[in-house]
């Protein structure tokens, strides 16, 4: 990790600075002051290569490069904010460990090898990965643990997700991490519950399984609701992001968290000290 001189403001780089996230993230970074932008990365090849970053999103020169050498920027820097895709996380992954910054990951759609390559970089560093960074929705992540953990399998589980129709993983990150909450507080593994593809004659609802489903359309955040549906009575659980800069609040939140940890891996319930010991 690069030298910090005592009281300048951690380094941050952007992972995939050209998307929506991305620029969303450089505009919170600008806007809150606390964190110091190092650069922007981008794929080879991307048109923003070379550039001012401030300038390639439209708006005043920020002083700030855009590159395609991750390992040259993390090494500036002592965090990395990653909303990207699983294989380029993956790379950043052990790039940011090299490097010992902080690594938030918004990344969804990771697989198990995936998250077996994750995991061996956060010996070496900390990582901060969550499928949604917001408040309100690691509060409703600690409510479905325990709402599951209160109703036995005569309450069926079910839960429904609405994104934008540019979102192209399903069920969203944030789904399976409410799906995870939910077997955890059953104490059942997901994968052998899940419940995704509904299609034709499926036959009867099997008892137990935790139920997926996904909408998309329009420009819709992200909404999420977690359905106990039991005899006579149903239970709702329901999160609506309207605006997806809370989300990158909650992504600088963690890479300013992380700066005195341990390696390890982490997530958002111990960023918002919301942890259950």
């Amino acid at each position: 990790m690069s030298a910090q001189t005592e009281g300048e403001l951690p380094g941050v780089v952007v992972t995939g600075v050209s998307g929506r996230m991305g620029q969303m993230l450089v505009r919170e970074i600008v806007a809150q002051g606390k964190l110091r932008l190092v650069a922007g990365v981008e794929r080879e090849g991307h048109d923003w290569v070379g550039r001012d970053l401030g300038e390639a999103m439209g708006g005043a020169p920020l002083g700030v490069p855009v590159t395609d050498d991750a390992l040259e920027a993390f090494s500036k820097a002592q965090a990395v904010i990653d909303f990207t895709v699983p294989a380029a996380t993956v790379a950043f992954a052990e790039l940011a460990a090299q490097a010992r910054a902080v690594h938030v990951i918004g990344t969804t759609g990771l697989s198990e090898g995936d998250l077996a390559h994750i995991k061996a970089a956060a010996r070496h560093a900390v990582v901060v990965r969550a499928g949604n960074m917001s408040l309100g929705v690691n509060l409703l992540t600690l409510l479905t643990k325990k709402v599951a953990a209160a109703l036995d399998e005569d309450w069926d589980i079910e839960i429904i997700e609405a994104h934008h129709n540019q979102k192209i993983d399903a069920p969203s990150g944030t789904a399976l991490m409410l799906g995870e909450a939910a077997a955890e507080g059953r104490g059942v593994r997901l994968a052998d519950v899940s419940d995704r593809g509904r299609d034709g004659i499926t036959g009867a609802r099997k008892r137990g399984d935790i139920g997926f489903a996904a909408l998309r359309g329009g420009d819709i955040v992200g909404e999420h609701d977690v359905m106990f549906a039991g005899p006579g009575e149903r239970i709702i659980l329901r999160h609506v992001a309207s605006d997806r800069a809370l989300f990158a609040r909650g992504a600088l939140r963690a890479a300013l968290w992380g700066q005195d940890k341990a390696p390890g891996e982490y997530d958002m319930l111990d960023v918002l000290g919301l942890g259950e010991d």
